[in-house]
């Protein structure tokens, strides 16, 4: 279809109409899963695991991304669960599929060689205490107003972890974790370690029983989680915590239970065990700029978030003993890698480095203060990055630029947006400072509250600007988890959010592969803007579908062709007032039932004087019978810069003219995307007489616009 021109001249005004009041339901039924319990099993065992959720209308099956993982139906909201023997050590999502598509993933782990133990009750005293041994998973859900005991018999100087995983698998539970001895003299006690997940590191005092108790903090109930209690070496971290992609390099492990092959060390004078080994990044991680891993990136702080949507890098498993539990983050950059060198915590002790510089870091002890220098070689724009959440750090460190006279020029803190389900807003300093040519500059790196020790790790990056970016993608409902689904005949939308490294490298456009037949992801444009949405959409005739599709993005910024992968998150808890959502390897989507309505621009491409106004049709194609009312347009998911007044497409009509207002619009490519509400008789039951009306909510397919500069500019 040829593209018009709008000029102001030709321009068709409207009159917004008011939307009448109606009674309000939910959206069409969408499957989602809230209950999943026990959250992992072992290598070579076959578990029950128990379901709950919404709609869940014929969900008989219950679908892993690996494939040694199968899944079979027992009765109404059970499943037998076989884990394969060759299935690696990890976590893995698991998708219930039924009538009404495909629910959003919950977290399964899979361990390898332990024994599964399912928790009795009761539990809550001494004398009901269950019995365990070492290397032991323990499948529980906590106690509402009491906690879990387990009993175990150790030998002096015998060394145990005790490594709750319960926020590390989609798991509210806010864990305690107590150790006793039979007098009930306290051995240890721990909270919040990884993220809210209790963590203890135990060497027997003394020989004969100890009683191991887990409780919410507050005492809910209701929260599974898995315990495990192990003599298997368990890492806290690596360092160097970045590597070059393809240079071979010598990693050191850092934590507890290294055997023979561990060295002990003093750190912040805590007592721990180092393992050196070889590592070599894999050079597509780079290329690519992507995260690869092994356990799903959950613990970085007390609530999952989408930490990791902005790094490069892959988790690394340490070869020590028969496998360390606890992969690591470990960054991978194209340029050489400085490690951090002491002392370096004074202004005139600071450390030299050459810009591009990426510098591996810690605060080695509280009030540590980590001073770099360098010398800027051109007039202009510099960019500073720390990675400290985003690699599982803990320290909330920010960044002050000084020059050569000792005055402070700039101070950077947190970073990252939160829009939506999408949470990516971190302690991460990030920010771009215009430094003078041939002038010395000191860079201070410290923690906001002056906290340091082996956990305090960082990664310092100092460039000159490099536009880049991350897209992630999201699908929410009423802000509830839920999964992709899509009826025939109409659409779905998900969320984009995109993080620019320095600054936007021009307009980025979304498209999908490995769709089945019949089924579109309408290629989306975003330019300059942090967010937009990709439309997903199915013909009438879409066969019925279940399974992964890709989203890929492209960029085209200097002659070079900036291609990465769109990051797919999931919101995790059904609780409005707890931001979360984490990562998800895969995006998958269903197709289901016809849909109500479907709606289009008409035409599907135009250009735009910038400043100007443009009309433009949407029409609708009515897919049900007795589907017959208004439907409201909403432009609130609208690219900045881009003005919709909300207007009614009146019942009994199938096309209304729309005024769009582009006086703000940058200039160049832009997908326009408009939200259709509409009141739609509906029952799960094909042959009620009676269905009452359930608030719709549909996006239009994209308005394809090219935004001209104003004329004689």
């Amino acid at each position: 279809m040829p593209s018009i021109i709008f000029r102001p001249a030709n321009l068709v005004l409207v009159c917004v109409l008011l939307w009448h009041s109606c009674p309000t339901y939910a959206e069409l039924p969408a499957l989602r899963l809230y209950k999943f319990q026990p959250i992992g099993a072992t290598t070579g065992s076959s578990v029950e695991i128990e379901v709950g959720g919404r709609d869940l209308e014929d969900a008989k099956e219950l679908r892993f991304e690996h494939p040694g993982i199968k899944a079979e139906w027992v009765k109404e909201n059970r499943f037998r669960v076989q884990v394969a023997s060759d299935v690696p050590e990890g976590t893995y999502d698991a998708r219930l599929v039924g009538r009404f598509g495909v629910s959003n993933p919950r977290l399964f782990a899979v361990h390898r060689g332990f024994v599964d133990f399912t928790e009795q009750e009761p539990n809550n005293t001494p004398d009901k205490a269950q019995t365990i041994t070492v290397n032991t998973a323990i499948n529980a859900v906590a106690d509402s107003n009491g906690q879990d005991l387990i009993r175990i018999a150790l030998k002096e100087g015998q060394r145990i972890a005790l490594d709750c995983q319960a926020e590390k698998l989609d798991s509210e539970l806010d864990g305690v974790l107590t150790v006793t001895m039979a007098d009930g003299r306290i051995v240890a006690s721990n909270s919040d370690y990884f993220g809210r997940d209790p963590f203890v590191s135990l060497v027997a005092p003394a020989d004969g029983d100890y009683y191991i108790m887990l409780n919410d903090l507050s005492y809910r109930g209701g929260f599974p989680y898995r315990l495990l209690v192990t003599d298997r070496p368990v890492v806290e971290n690596v360092f160097p915590r970045v590597v070059q992609s393809g240079k071979p390099i010598e990693l050191t492990a850092l934590g507890h239970g290294f055997g023979s092959a561990g060295q002990s060390v003093t750190i912040d004078g805590r007592p721990w065990e180092v393992f050196r080994f070889p590592f070599t990044a894999a050079a597509e991680i780079a290329e690519r700029g992507g995260y690869r891993f092994l356990e799903h990136p959950t613990d970085h702080t007390v609530a999952p978030t989408a930490a990791s949507c902005t790094l490069v890098g892959q988790q690394v498993t340490v070869p020590v003993g028969s496998g360390a539990l606890r992969p690591q983050i470990v960054m991978v950059a194209n340029s050489s890698v400085t490690v951090e060198t002491e002392p370096n915590n004074a202004p005139e002790r600071g450390q030299p480095l050459t810009v591009p510089a990426v510098v591996s870091g810690r605060f080695d002890q509280p009030r540590d203060a980590d001073w770099f220098t360098f010398t800027a070689a051109e007039t202009g724009p510099y960019a500073f990055e720390v990675y400290c959440e985003r690699i599982a750090g803990r320290a909330d460190p920010y960044v002050v630029i000084y020059d050569d006279k000792g005055e402070r020029i700039v101070e950077f803190d947190d970073f990252g947006h939160r829009i939506q389900a999408f949470d990516g807003h971190l302690r991460d300093p990030v920010g771009t400072a215009n430094l003078q040519k041939d002038k010395k500059y000191r860079v201070l790196v410290q923690d906001r509250y002056s906290r340091g020790g082996a956990r305090f790790q960082y990664v310092l990056a100092v460039r000159r600007p490099t536009p880049d970016f991350f897209i992630a993608a999201i699908h929410r409902e009423n802000q509830e988890p839920s999964g992709l689904t899509v009826w025939r005949g109409g659409a779905m939308q998900l969320d984009l959010v995109v993080h620019y490294q320095d600054n936007s490298p021009g307009p980025i456009t979304v498209t999908g592969e490995g769709l089945p037949p019949g089924v579109t992801v309408e290629p989306t444009t975003i330019n300059g803007d942090t967010r937009g949405t990709l439309v997903v959409r199915a013909e009438p005739n879409a066969a019925e579908f279940t399974g992964p599709i890709k989203l890929v993005a492209t960029c085209v910024h200097e002659g070079r062709t900036l291609r990465h992968e769109v990051r797919v998150h999931t919101k995790v808890w059904n609780n409005q007032n707890a931001p979360s959502c984490r990562a998800t390897r895969e995006l998958w989507l269903a197709v289901r039932d016809s849909a109500p309505f479907a709606l289009t621009f008409e035409p599907a491409t135009l250009k735009v004087e910038q400043g100007t106004k443009a009309a433009v049709k949407v029409k609708v194609a009515r897919r049900w019978n007795d589907f017959k009312s208004s439907i409201r347009l909403q432009g609130q998911s609208l690219t900045s810069g881009i003005k919709l007044n909300d207007l009614e497409l009146p019942g009994g009509k199938d096309e209304v003219t729309v005024s769009l207002d582009f006086t703000g619009a940058r200039v160049g490519p832009v997908s326009v995307i408009l939200t259709g509400q509409a009141q739609v008789p509906y029952d799960k039951d094909p042959q009620a007489k009676n269905r009452p009306n359930n608030l719709v909510t549909l996006p239009t397919s994209p308005l394809q616009v090219e935004v001209l500069p104003k004329p004689g500019k």
